[in-house]
């Protein structure tokens, strides 16, 4: 998080600490496809050095690690659009990376993308494919595929993609963080490559809606060169859920998931979190969304996309990757007179289609109907990418903001998405209702209803500056002790277990009955189960300085790769204790008593 990173600043932390620390995590993760060109370490640590004195006011995104989509330009760095026949180098940065950097943002890179931004699967290009960051089996969503893993992955604060069709959403979803999708036209969108001109729109991933906001509003300016730029009133998150807000849900006849169970499951559960906030939901019929989608595939805008890339689908279309290639040629079968009929039947559609907020003041629809496995588009490139648009097609040809957020994993252990939709000028709205909704997810997931696989490990990881903390008892979320976490400024992280080298104790005394995890040989112990959560370094160490004996803090070994420093007891402190290591972790132990 941005505010817990300014904290660590404030407290003295050196923000060259955090740029290195972003290109240790580069080779850490080991995935080739992710960027496509790096600012040179030296030169990164250079612009960290060269800070004026920390300021967040002025500065808001002071010492922040950032990325940027290769079809965005970067003065002396490569624009590709994922293209290298394309590739040339710009003298000019784009206004919206400009004021970033103007900001005190640090530019780590450019990344992947699915080749000149057409398609939603991120496997549409030349270099290797960037790698989901939950199961590499899956598709890491596209067209801005590699700006969503680097901030799954903890490398960057939040990176910067582009949607026309859903490309700051879906990846988003597969990967288990935010992704802010603006009202057209109050992102300069000069100096991005576009995909359909019309349509396009700068985006932000990021792991919290705070920060994905933070980047939106650096950025929102009015860019006089920009025809497409507008004089857009974008109003401030309120700081609380409007009064009487109406939301709005998908019909029956709406719902979309290809017959699985798991991502239907998951997207009800994300309901459930969303209407305590804000009421229960009305039903929409969305067929008029639907028909407004297909307008953008199967209709005369593939030939705006055909006229983005013109001279080189006319004089060098070999240069294309295959899938591309197919895609855009579709719009040689339009004429002049078919565009019209296009936006003649988008304007009666769209009529339609508005008269929704007559009743509603949100949609929430699914982020994508379900996960596509990377095999499953070899086989079929252009089915499983039509389908992940099915709930984001439409949006940006009806001129609506959108917020996607992690909703409720799927019961897989993989995420699923949850879509806040409203009209162009409601960004703050949807900042506001995103970030409870986010919230209130984190917090039910973190006490276990749906579990993470261990062996997985998830993308959540601590940000630059923070230390991640391993919790077995009480501070479990939901628990007594867990405020003494969140008053100090933590944020849950992931739930998994120990490596199967420990034995959990249920200590004398109480309440609160406290655990002790005492570490043994592989064959005398058990995996017990953990939730990991972020603090800042000031905070940690208030915290650490509160936990009275035979507790203490230590490193832990957990099962998906990490090391967090945990909670440890001594040895002579299980003394009279109850070893209760057969029942795998504190709820369940708790669940028990309470049971008998």
């Amino acid at each position: 998080m941005i505010s817990l990173l300014h904290a660590a600043y404030a407290d003295g932390l050196d923000p060259r600490a955090v740029v290195a620390e972003a290109y240790r995590r580069i080779a850490a993760v080991d995935d080739p496809g992710i960027f496509l060109a790096l600012v040179l370490e030296a030169e990164a640590l250079a612009a960290a050095a060269a800070l004026p004195p920390f300021d967040p006011a002025t500065m808001p995104l002071w010492g922040v690690p950032f990325a940027v989509k290769d079809n965005i330009d970067v003065a002396g760095l490569p624009t590709t659009a994922a293209c290298p026949g394309f590739a040339h180098t710009p003298a000019e940065t784009a206004p919206a990376v400009a004021r970033l950097l103007a900001a005190g943002a640090i530019l780590i890179g450019k990344t992947n993308l699915d080749q000149f931004a057409t398609g939603l699967v991120g496997l549409r290009t030349p270099y290797p494919v960037p790698r989901n960051a939950i199961d590499p089996a899956y598709v890491p969503g596209g067209s801005s595929s590699g700006s969503a893993v680097a901030v799954a992955h903890g490398i960057v604060s939040f990176a910067l993609g582009t949607d026309t069709a859903g490309s700051g959403r879906v990846p988003a979803a597969l990967n288990n963080v935010v992704g802010l999708k603006p009202s057209l036209g109050a992102v300069s969108s000069r100096g991005m490559l576009p995909a359909c001109r019309t349509l396009d729109t700068l985006s932000v991933f990021a792991g919290t809606v705070a920060d994905a906001d933070a980047a939106f509003r650096v950025m929102v300016a009015f860019d006089g060169a920009d025809p497409w730029s507008r004089t857009l009133p974008v109003a401030a998150a309120p700081a609380g859920i409007p009064a009487g807000l109406r939301l709005g849900l998908p019909d029956a006849a709406s719902l979309h998931f290809g017959g699985d169970r798991l991502s239907e499951a998951a997207f009800a559960a994300s309901v459930a979190d969303l209407e305590p906030l804000i009421g229960t939901g009305v039903p929409i019929d969305l067929s008029p969304m639907f028909a407004v989608a297909s307008l953008l595939y199967d209709g005369p805008w593939v030939a705006e996309r055909y006229a983005a890339i013109r001279p080189v689908m006319v004089t060098r279309p070999e240069i294309l990757h295959p899938t591309t290639r197919t895609v855009i040629a579709a719009a040689e079968r339009y004429s002049a007179a078919d565009a019209f009929a296009g936006l003649y039947r988008l304007a009666e559609l769209r009529r339609d289609a508005s008269a929704i907020w007559d009743h509603i003041d949100v949609l929430a629809v699914p982020t994508y109907p379900r996960p596509q496995t990377c095999a499953s588009v070899v086989a079929d490139p252009i089915g499983p990418n039509s389908e992940l648009g099915t709930y984001t097609n439409f949006v940006n040809l009806l001129d609506w903001c959108a917020l996607a957020i992690p909703g409720r994993p799927r019961a897989d252990g993989f995420p699923s998405g949850l879509t806040l939709l409203a009209p162009r000028g409601c960004d703050g709205l949807l900042a506001t209702l995103g970030a409870r909704l986010h919230a209130a997810a984190a917090v039910r997931i973190g006490a276990g209803t749906y579990p993470v696989p261990a062996a997985e490990p998830g993308p959540a990881q601590a940000q630059p500056g923070e230390f991640e903390l391993a919790v077995v008892g009480a501070h479990l979320s939901g628990l007594p002790l867990n405020r003494e976490l969140t008053e100090h400024g933590a944020r849950y992280l992931r739930t998994v277990a120990t490596r199967p080298d420990y034995r959990l104790y249920a200590l004398p005394g109480g309440p609160p009955h406290r655990p002790g995890l005492l570490r043994v040989a592989v064959d005398e112990g058990g995996a017990i189960e953990t939730e990991v959560w972020a603090l800042p370094p000031s905070a940690f160490g208030t915290f650490v300085a509160g936990i009275p004996e035979p507790l203490g803090i230590g490193t832990l070994r957990l099962a998906d790769g990490t090391a967090p420093k945990g909670f440890l007891v001594e040895a002579a402190g299980v003394a009279g204790a109850v070893d209760i290591t057969r029942f795998g972790g504190w709820r369940h132990y708790m669940a028990s008593r309470a049971a008998a």
